[in-house]
């Protein structure tokens, strides 16, 4: 089913064996405290755990205290994954881990972060979207509830013939709003899309993403993209037929001829993103797909477990 990574059978066998890969070494976990904060001080008691200790009060005092948080319970994690058409792009790349489409990394990262997640006994919960939330689940922290998640994300990394794909188009901004309205408690949010919109559209996105930090979600975005055909049209200098794969709408063209206005436009499209997402206080994660999985997660990982 994975071609290069036949032998893991499975997505949980999969994100098992890459977590021990991420983590072997890295003393601190990349998202235990992420959605908790600081309350107040209260006196060390002998015995309890010293990783909350704050040693630069101890210096000043010469006295032991630990860190309070406002939330001392396990993070609440929601994954949400645009499954719309365009998240195919390269459609033949689909369930490749190897080089994966933007779907298909998505799905295998998602799957990481719930192992990671269970390893640290957190809640998760998925969110799959395209011009409407098409699944929620609860969030959740058993074993069995990350089975159940596995089997809906696996079902994503199915083949799919162009000519056959169901034509699934993206609404973003509307479906982060309904989300937002949804989670009643505060909860670490993880958006992975494309956030292919038309420039008229990209307020309302801004909207959305403002909404979820308003109600004191912590947010990251993974912003997928496959950079040698969406972003630079590297199609070589002959005439193409592009087709939208939302819309179906074909257009004829050739590639070099309108090059370089074209990486222009969505070089600005990604860094607009990119600057708004800042703004906000979202972590902002650019992914090539082009790269490869193991190319983007375990730096991220390891770059993410030395802030916490």
């Amino acid at each position: 089913m994975f071609q290069e990574v036949e032998k893991y059978k499975s997505l949980d066998f999969f994100a098992r064996q890459v977590v021990e890969g991420f983590i072997t070494g890295l003393h601190r976990s990349p998202f235990h405290g992420f959605s908790v904060e600081f309350a107040e001080h209260r006196l060390y008691n002998t015995g309890e755990s010293t990783r909350n200790i704050d040693w630069k009060l101890y210096a000043r005092t010469d006295k032991l205290f630990v860190k309070r948080f406002e939330e001392e319970t396990n993070l609440r994690c929601q994954i949400l994954i645009d499954h719309s058409s365009s998240m195919y792009f390269p459609i033949e790349n689909q369930g490749n881990y190897s080089s994966p489409n933007k779907l298909t990394f998505s799905v295998y990262a998602a799957a990481l972060l719930v192992e990671l997640l269970v390893r640290q006994r957190d809640a998760f919960g998925l969110t799959l979207f395209s011009d409407q939330i098409d699944l929620q689940t609860d969030v959740r922290s058993s074993t069995a509830h990350q089975r159940y998640l596995y089997s809906l994300l696996e079902e994503q990394l199915l083949p799919v013939q162009p000519d056959k794909m169901e034509k699934k188009p993206t609404s973003i901004a509307p479906c982060i709003h309904l989300l937002a309205e949804k989670l009643h408690r505060r909860s670490l949010v993880v958006i992975f899309t494309d956030a292919f919109v038309r420039p008229e559209e990209h307020e309302a996105l801004f909207d959305a993403l403002r909404h979820l930090r308003h109600c004191k979600h912590e947010v990251m975005l993974f912003h997928t993209f496959h950079r040698e055909k969406e972003l630079n049209l590297a199609f070589g200098n002959k005439p193409c037929y592009f087709i939208d794969m939302e819309s179906e709408r074909r257009l004829k063209v050739y590639p070099q001829e309108i090059a370089q206005r074209y990486r222009e436009n969505m070089e600005r499209q990604v860094e607009t993103v990119h600057h708004h997402a800042v703004q906000y206080h979202i972590d902002y994660i650019p992914v090539d797909v082009n790269q490869g999985f193991d190319q983007i997660m375990q730096p991220y990982l390891l770059k993410r477990s030395r802030h916490y």
